[in-house]
């Protein structure tokens, strides 16, 4: 065990986390996300798992070690509601409580259609 990592960062997050620079994304998913698919078109090759039981603590663990990128516009997004592009759902509120918590309020979710999310 790591002293000063967040638990919920394992071997593969942590490697990945590592590896990034400015522009490249990452994506915090619920399972009915189709990251299988998604993620096996990625420079890793396949999705990156954590046992996290919401976004949000996801987020924060990932936020303890990395930071939002200040070079780059809409450095967090959101997938847009279908049929209410300005709904913000619950999880993607405690999602921007975890943001403003680990970087300040500068970080607002900017929202991305759906298809082009998944892109």
């Amino acid at each position: 065990m790591l002293k000063g990592i967040h638990p919920l960062l394992n071997a593969d997050v942590l490697h990945a986390l590592r590896a990034m620079g400015h522009g490249d994304e990452l994506v915090v998913a619920a399972s009915n996300c189709p990251a299988d698919s998604v993620g096996r078109q990625t420079m890793i090759g396949h999705p990156l798992r954590m046992d996290a039981d919401t976004a949000a603590k996801a987020v924060a663990a990932i936020l303890s070690v990395y930071p939002l990128d200040t070079f780059e516009p809409g450095a967090a997004a959101r997938m847009q509601v279908v049929s209410d592009p300005h709904e913000i759902p619950a999880v993607q509120a405690e999602v921007q409580s975890a943001i403003n918590a680990a970087q300040g309020s500068q970080f607002l979710l900017a929202g991305v259609e759906r298809f082009a999310f998944y892109e």
